[in-house]
Parts: structure tokens; C-alpha cells; sequence
């Protein structure tokens, strides 16, 4: 029996491991494990793949969103408008800089955050809205550039977690917004040996208050300016990232070979609902996630046939239990209960070979028609 993992850590690490082990032998002769050469080298190189002016490392990706949003000035009691459909570190930030969360409904087609539900959240004391590009697909940015332009004061912040390289129209994900967070855990399209972060801006004082707040305020040894955090990122990993990065496009393109197989194969089945991805849209498919009938059934039925399958995500983040105390109860977001129910994960890493999509698809097919 076939055995298929959801992600393939292992291949992409062999990859590298030899010019790996080449660049941490220089970083440990040297021991500047922090804040060293490669970490410039990488915050350069990616500030220039997203197109931003500006780019700075940091330890994750949740540390990331923190950052974007104390680095644009918003605070206590500050209105931060989110989707709920997304991983729970997207309120985790709203928390830690002590906004309120103002929960949004997302897309059916791709599910993004919807713009229109946006609109009619919008308050006098909405200071940003945080764009999940999630799964890897980007947001409907005509629309929220359009919110912007009506509410010039409202910061765009986006959540570029899972979605190194995507694209909407002719812009990078990074740079579609006012400031952008990447996460480079280690499952991720970029990922590190681990935990690591950045963030993307094309705003100077952003940055530079980032920066700041990044290694405890400082702006010389022991020396604080403001109140900050250390949230730095080593250069073990940076040197990871920078080795990666070479090929990222090439793996984010397998990515959408894949997809368009699934799309191929399972879009007759009525009991699958196919994400959508219009032209103004490039993917980068960081997960493949259908809607699917008896969802939870269908799961064992694949894990039984060595295929292994995720669920992103079965709590939307209003319904937590860290999160009661926001008052929000089951029925306030509809579809993002609904598609919390339904969805499911399937099988999308650059290094599975087409036989092994078909297989998945095939035994899709064969589940429901018993």
C-alpha cells in the first residue's frame, strides 16, 4: 500500500544539505549567531523577491504579526477587523497588542476574507484589517485597496503566513498592503529547520520602529530606547532561508502542477466542492483544500489507504475556548462554521510525483461511489 504524506520535510532539506553544512560550518568558526551576515543577506534577498524597500527578520511568524502591528502603531482598544477562518496566531496577535478582534466572514470560492462583509464592520475606531492570504491564495486586493483609498487612515495588514510568492495580478504577496508577516516554520512553501519570521514594508518609520522593537528597544548595547522584545532570529536559520529561497519558485510551481491535477480529476464529483482561484489570482498552494460530503468519514476511509489528509481548520478562531471571553457565540459567522465542518486538507508538497496525486484522487472517487 502507497503511503502519502501531507508534507515532505525530509526532500527538501536533503536538497540543500550539502551547501547547508558548507554555510554552517563558516557560521560556527565564526559563532555571530545572531544578527550576522547571512540574516542581512537573506532580509536583502527576500526584501527584493517580495519587491518592498524593506524586510526584516524576526523569530516566528507569530512574532511577525505582533511586530507588524505594534510597528504600525496599533494598540489598546484599537478595532482590528480578521477573518475567524484562519490559524488561531492571527488573534494571538490582536491579543498581545490588546485591540478587539471584529470577526469577519470569508469567501466560499477561495475562502479569503470577504471585502464586503469588511465594509459593513468598519467603525470610527477600525485601525486595521489583517489580510489572510490563506492556503496560499491572496486576497481580493482591488476591493480592499478600494477600502483603503475610502479610509486612507485604515493600515492593511497582511498575513502572508502561507503564501511566499504568491501573486495578485502582477504584485507579490508582501507587497500588497502596508505591511506584510511570513511565518518560516518549517512546514511552510519557505520554511527554516524550525520557528523563524519576517516582515515586508515599504514604510521607513515601520520599519525602523520594528527594528527597534525586534532586540529589546535597543539602539546600542544596553541601551533602550523604547520597550521592545527579542524576538531575533539566528543565523542557523537564516542560512536555511537562504538556500531556499533559490528554490522557491520552482517548488511553488509543482505546487500548482498538483493542483490543477486534483482540479482535473475531482471536479465532477458533486460530492466536492473545488476552491476557486479567478484570474487576478496566482496561488501558491502552501495546502489543497476541497469541501467534502461525510468529511470525517472520508478521512479514515483515505488514512486507511496510506493517504495522509489535515484539517485547516476545525475551530475557527471565534469559537476557541481561549477565546469566549469576546462574546462571540456558534451562529455569529455561518459559512465559517460551515466550512470548518467540511473542509479538508489533501496531499500538495513539491515533491510528489503525479502518480501519487492520481492515486489520491482515485481513491476520493472510489469512497463515494460505494
Amino acid at each position: 500500500m502507497k503511503k502519502i504524506k501531507l508534507a515532505d520535510l525530509r526532500s527538501a532539506y536533503i536538497e540543500i544539505k550539502e551547501e547547508l553544512f558548507s554555510l554552517w560550518k563558516e557560521i560556527f568558526s565564526e559563532m555571530k549567531l545572531f544578527l550576522g551576515p547571512y540574516q542581512q543577506e537573506f532580509e536583502r534577498k527576500f526584501a527584493e523577491y517580495c519587491g518592498t524597500k524593506f524586510f526584516l527578520t524576526c523569530s516566528s511568524g507569530t512574532d511577525a504579526l505582533h511586530l507588524a502591528l505594534r510597528g504600525a502603531g496599533i494598540g489598546e482598544n484599537d478595532e482590528i477587523i480578521l477573518p475567524s477562518f484562519t490559524f488561531f496566531a492571527t488573534l494571538e496577535a490582536v491579543w498581545m497588542v490588546k485591540a478587539k478582534p471584529v470577526f469577519a466572514e470569508v469567501k466560499k470560492s477561495d475562502y479569503t476574507i470577504d471585502p464586503e462583509d469588511v465594509k459593513n464592520k468598519i467603525t470610527e475606531r477600525t485601525k486595521a484589517i489583517i489580510l489572510v492570504h490563506l492556503f496560499g491564495t491572496p486576497c481580493n486586493m482591488d476591493k480592499f485597496w478600494q477600502i483603503k483609498r475610502e479610509n486612507p487612515d485604515i493600515i492593511l495588514v497582511e498575513d502572508s503566513a502561507q503564501a511566499h510568492g504568491g501573486k495578485y495580478k502582477d504584485e507579490k504577496v508582501g507587497n500588497l498592503g502596508d505591511v506584510s508577516a511570513f511565518s518560516f516554520y518549517y512546514t511552510k512553501n519557505l520554511g527554516a529547520l524550525g520557528e523563524a519570521g519576517g516582515i515586508s514594508t515599504n514604510h521607513q518609520e515601520i520599519y525602523e520602529r520594528m527594528k527597534l522593537m525586534r532586540v529589546h528597544g535597543q539602539v546600542s548595547s544596553y541601551e533602550s530606547k523604547m520597550m521592545g522584545f527579542n524576538f531575533r532570529m539566528d543565523e542557523i536559520q537564516a542560512a536555511v532561508l537562504l538556500l531556499k529561497l533559490r528554490f522557491l519558485d520552482k517548488w511553488n510551481e509543482r505546487r500548482r502542477e498538483i493542483a490543477k491535477i486534483y482540479r482535473d480529476n475531482l471536479r465532477d464529483i458533486n460530492e466536492v466542492i473545488l476552491p476557486k482561484e479567478d484570474k487576478n489570482k496566482k496561488s501558491v498552494y502552501h495546502l489543497f483544500v476541497i469541501r467534502a460530503k461525510d468529511r470525517d468519514k472520508l478521512r479514515v476511509y483515505l488514512r486507511e489507504k496510506g493517504i495522509e489528509t489535515g484539517i485547516h481548520y476545525p475551530i475557527p478562531c471565534h469559537l476557541q475556548p481561549a477565546a469566549r471571553f469576546y462574546g462571540y457565540k456558534e451562529g455569529s459567522l455561518p459559512l465559517t462554521e460551515k466550512l470548518s465542518r467540511e473542509v479538508i486538507s489533501l496531499p500538495c508538497h513539491p515533491y510528489l510525483k503525479d502518480e501519487d496525486v492520481l492515486y489520491v484522487c482515485e481513491k476520493i472517487k472510489k469512497f463515494y461511489k460505494r
